[in-house]
Order: structure tokens, then sequence, then C-alpha cells
């Protein structure tokens, strides 16, 4: 593939307003067509999409990585490596609740990588993550 193409992902959240106000003013992101069950987002040039359902709430499940308990499923964006540490300060200013605090991975090897967790307000898991050289994206 030589083209990154724009993603849509669409999620469930048992308040829209709590989420709507989450996902534009905690991560700042820009707000696009939306209806009373639904808000699409600009994800970083992708389409995130909000869908009310009522809550049904489900016990968080993890898997071992790097010694870190990595809530599955999650989603997020890979960032550049400045971009990535902005938008971890300003989430600290936002008096965000890490699950997995921004920290560096596999620091001095293939693939180092900046990695950071949270939940937005309906429990869905978020990782943003950057590479310190983003052609190791996929290196093994």
């Amino acid at each position: 593939m030589t083209k990154l193409s724009p993603f849509h992902l669409a999620i469930p959240v048992h308040n829209l307003e709590e989420c709507r106000d989450f996902y534009t003013h905690t991560l700042n992101l820009e707000e696009g067509r939306s209806s009373d069950h639904w808000v699409d987002y600009n994800f970083f040039g992708h389409q995130l999409v909000i869908h009310y359902k009522p809550n049904s709430s489900k016990d968080l499940h993890t898997n071992a990585v790097d010694g870190k308990n990595v809530p599955i499923p999650h989603f997020g964006v890979v960032l550049n490596w400045s971009d990535f540490h902005s938008f971890a300060d300003n989430l600290r200013l936002k008096n965000i609740e890490f699950i997995i605090e921004p920290y560096i991975r596999f620091e001095g090897e293939v693939g180092e990588q900046a990695t950071m967790f949270f939940k937005d307000p309906s429990g869905n898991a978020l990782e943003f993550k950057a590479f310190k050289d983003m052609s190791q994206l996929f290196a093994k």
C-alpha cells in the first residue's frame, strides 16, 4: 500500500453529550455532521463517529504487553514524535486519568515508540503512539 487512506470508525457511547464534550474539548477534535444519536469527528484526518448506545457495562479485558495491562479493544492514532509529547502534556493539564501513563516502549531498540492509554467517558479505550523513526512502524 503506497497511500494511506482515512479510516472510518464508529464507536458506542452511553452518554452522547458527555462524550461530545470529551472529544470536542478534551481531545480538541473538530466536529462534523451530527444528529440526536451520533456525532462525526475529524480524528487526526480520519472519520470517527460516536453513536449513542444504552450502557451495557462490560469488564475491561487486558492483555500483557511490555509488562503493562493493555486494554482490549482499543483504538487510536500514530502521531509524529513531537505531536505525541505535546498531546500528552495537554492531556495531563486536563487531568486525564491514564490507564497507562505516557512512556517510551522498546527504548533504544527497533520500533522504539512512545505510547499512552486512556478511556473516554463511555469506557472506550484509546491508545496514542509515536515512533522515534516512523519507518519502523511495521518493523519486526
